[in-house]
């Protein structure tokens, strides 16, 4: 759906009927148009022919039932994929219902070019960007699937396939109708955007006057070691983003979070871990540490990611107890979904593979 033409075809009603249209799509969460009873029929009909909001996907849940992939396909016959992780379920079983968490990980481009040698999507090949309806589209999925359960979508990231700042414009237009009022209604405080550091990206995002969150990723300690990883970086270096987010944080005072996946023998030495401890000692800095999802395949079964490893829990706790010994405020993320290939890129790989 072209969203920019399905907004121009309320400009012969009344002003209040795009809004009644868009809370029925995004916030009542109605299947078709003809669920949308506050909208005369005649405009309904036209929609419904116009505009449909059915969506196509594949759905996978993961066994503790606290991961569901989806894979989106699009119009051209492209596919996209975008992840839902239940901290509500979690929380459920282990009798804690204080974690209400339900986070959406959103795709924003249909393959990437930044080719990183960590990730699956990195091995497709950018397609093209994502327009906003089909950015939009990911979210509406499973805020459809968690009615069913009476739950709804508490935190949104731009963590999936692509690099969100590549596709600028978009990545902000369905943001706006993330939080608007009349959309999902989405606080910006609940909206996370990941970048590889492209330095534009972060300007501008810092003029936005949005208080969304940002997270580099970065990996790294050292720039020959990133560029390995990370070939963006020998674009932007990381003393190049790092004096773009420093900009950042001058203009906005919020918080920056650095993803680093923790990857066996590659990045988390501990004297890596002394050097990264020196780039992050800023009080607006963070670390968050990632286990690298991988799930067993070896290269030889034709698995794109497989020639790492995740690092072992006894690495990963001193990585991060000298992380904290320098100051550096560090918070650590658990895997979600290795049964269901959850991390970005997997599924879209075994699905064109097949």
């Amino acid at each position: 759906m072209d969203f920019s033409q399905f907004q121009k075809i309320f400009e012969k009603e009344p002003k209040y009927r795009l809004g009644q249209a868009q809370r029925a799509l995004f916030q009542d969460l109605i299947q078709n148009w003809q669920g949308a009873i506050g909208l005369p029929l005649v405009l309904r009909e036209e929609l419904e022919k116009d505009y449909p909001i059915g969506i196509s996907a594949e759905a996978h849940v993961s066994k503790d039932k606290k991961t569901i992939k989806a894979l989106v396909n699009l119009d051209d016959g492209l596919a996209i994929e975008t992840v839902l992780m239940r901290h509500s379920a979690v929380a459920k079983a282990m009798a804690d219902k204080k974690d209400k968490r339900n986070t959406v990980c959103v795709s924003s481009q249909v393959g990437c070019a930044m080719n990183c040698s960590f990730c699956a999507t990195g091995k497709l090949g950018f397609k093209r960007n994502l327009e906003i309806w089909e950015i939009l589209e990911q979210v509406l999925f499973f805020a459809r699937y968690l009615k069913e359960f009476e739950e709804k979508i508490t935190n949104i990231v731009f963590m999936g396939m692509g690099e969100p700042f590549l596709n600028y414009e978009n990545v902000m237009g369905a943001i706006k109708i993330l939080n608007d009022k009349d959309g999902f209604n989405l606080g910006a405080r609940h909206i996370s955007i990941s970048t590889a550091g492209i330095i534009e990206g972060i300007e501008k995002l810092a003029n936005e006057g949005l208080q969304i969150n940002l997270a580099i990723s970065l990996h790294a300690p050292s720039d020959e070691l990133r560029s390995k990883l990370m070939p963006v970086n020998k674009t932007y270096s990381i003393g190049k983003v790092l004096k773009a987010v420093d900009g950042y944080i001058r203009k906005t005072n919020r918080r920056v979070m650095f993803e680093y996946i923790m990857i066996n023998n590659v990045n988390d030495s501990e004297e890596q871990a002394k050097t990264l401890a020196k780039l992050m000692s800023k009080s607006l800095y963070f670390v968050n540490l990632i286990a690298y999802n991988f799930t067993g395949r070896s290269i030889g079964e034709g698995w794109p990611t497989g020639i790492f490893e995740p690092s072992s829990n006894l690495k990963v706790k001193k990585f991060k107890e000298i992380l904290e010994k320098g100051g550096v405020a560090v918070t650590q993320r658990f895997g979600f979904g290795q049964d269901i290939e959850g991390a970005c890129g997997q599924l879209a790989v075994k699905s064109g593979r097949e």
